[in-house]
């Protein structure tokens, strides 16, 4: 009797806990949310002027394109002078403001958001940044709706999410999913740590909200992983803290200021971590300070293991560099580094970055790199050591390129060396200052760089 009693016992519980899963499988209702937050969402329409080369492609007919590519031109017939593309954005100010993204502006010429009780409005871009791919926009009048603002460090792997946007020009789409991974970079750019979900984006989600359950947004839609330029179940939004920090930079100054330690990390794998008697593989190695860098002033050395920064621990290198990303130039912080066993406190003072992000219509510009066209990468110049190795007087290093911007367009990489450019011999960070100052719009400049050893050179096409 006494097992009859336990055995539904037992079966209760089982069913209780098979409800229970049945229950959390049961997709999230977000149609409440989707009406609460629709109008602080918009579409973007943007037209852009046509380059000369994107003039040229147009007049090739498609058939001749599906056999020799864009390799043919036919200048006899005519092509349209503008296009025109989409995406989306959000209020985040009764006053006007939006977010969205600078791939979603670049460039334009015009841009028009269309709220969902159809009016449109003309939109004025304040500034754009194209290291973290955020823009902010501005229209006249008060009174819109504004989003909640959410806090990202509180959001978990696993939790469900939602975004609304025009994908493909569909107005006003909305799609769910959970959130995959936190903190995530893509290939070779680190300025921003992605939120990784599988809510379905494609083509015009990009600058669209990443709502929570609350309603409040934690991300702005950016891009996809693609094969096919579609959506396979990997989508990237940038964290709103940072998009909103870049945002607040955006407004009072038209362009971003970043500041500079002047080092270079790595990752601690598990041989690391044993090899430094580390618990697990945590903290981010410093593999190179750079000479005269506030790192290299402050006692930095190559080696030095950073465990913290301002007393928050850093995992992973993705952590360190979001926290300098974020720190403004000129200020004081403080690591926590392990060497030779023992921890050790060092406080270092950051010093400006080379201005890659210049204030939209600025006047008066300060240094003649405001002159020219933004290339889109971090330079700096190479050491005495670096020098003699590569048998050379001088030149500047590319320890960043900024993706899709001309340089890596260009098909530059970290790591080249670059020692002149068109007639300009490159020994010091000045010469690349004043070289690229002197670049025009719609010309191709002769780069001569360093790769792995070998000397080539580079086309730059300026635009």
């Amino acid at each position: 009797m006494r097992n009859r009693y336990l055995q539904k016992g037992m079966y209760a519980a089982v069913f209780t806990v098979a409800a229970q899963a049945a229950q959390a499988a049961t997709p999230v209702d977000f149609s409440n949310l989707v009406e609460q937050v629709s109008p602080a969402v918009v579409s973007v329409n943007v037209v852009k002027k046509l380059s000369q080369e994107e003039l040229l492609q147009q007049q090739v007919p498609e058939i001749l394109k599906r056999f020799f590519g864009n390799q043919i031109i036919v200048p006899q017939q005519r092509a349209p002078q503008e296009k025109t593309s989409y995406g989306s954005a959000f209020f985040i100010s009764k006053d006007g403001y939006l977010i969205t993204n600078h791939h979603v502006v670049q460039d334009a010429s015009k841009v028009t958001i269309i709220l969902n009780d159809r009016r449109e409005i003309d939109a004025k871009v304040v500034g754009s940044d194209q290291r973290t791919d955020v823009a902010l926009l501005k229209v006249e009048g008060q009174g819109y709706p504004s989003l909640n603002i959410g806090n990202v460090d509180q959001l978990k792997v696993g939790q469900p999410v939602l975004a609304i946007g025009s994908p493909f020009g569909f107005d006003y789409s909305a799609s769910a999913g959970i959130v995959s991974a936190k903190s995530r970079n893509m290939m070779e750019e680190t300025s921003v740590p992605f939120i990784q979900t599988d809510v379905a984006l494609n083509p015009g989600n990009s600058g669209g909200p990443l709502f929570n359950q609350n309603g409040q947004v934690i991300g702005v839609n950016s891009r996809i992983f693609s094969g096919t330029g579609g959506y396979m179940g990997l989508s990237f939004s940038i964290p709103i803290d940072v998009a909103m920090d870049i945002a607040d930079q955006l407004k009072k100054n038209g362009k971003v200021t970043r500041a500079y330690l002047g080092a270079s990390f790595q990752d601690i794998d598990r041989n690391l971590a044993e090899a430094y008697k580390l618990a697990k593989p945590e903290g981010s190695l410093i593999t190179q300070v750079n000479p005269d860098s506030p790192a290299a002033k402050a006692g930095l050395e190559a080696g030095d293991v950073i465990m913290k920064y301002n007393g928050s621990p850093i995992s992973r290198t993705a952590d360190l560099l979001n926290f300098l990303n974020r720190t403004t130039p000129q200020q004081n912080i403080q690591l926590e580094v392990l060497r030779n066993d023992k921890s050790r406190v060092i406080n270092v003072t950051l010093a400006r970055a080379l201005d890659d992000t210049p204030a939209k219509g600025e006047a008066g510009q300060v240094t003649k790199a405001r002159k020219g066209p933004t290339l889109g990468v971090a330079v700096r110049e190479l050491s005495d050591v670096e020098k003699s190795r590569l048998g050379i007087k001088g030149g500047v290093l590319i320890q960043d390129v900024t993706r899709d911007g001309l340089a890596a367009q260009s098909r530059m990489m970290p790591g080249d060396v670059v020692t002149q450019i068109n007639e300009t011999k490159i020994t010091t960070l000045d010469d690349f200052i004043n070289a690229v100052s002197e670049l025009k719009n719609n010309t191709v400049a002769r780069v001569a760089i360093i790769r792995n050893g070998q000397h080539g050179m580079v086309g730059l096409r300026v635009k």
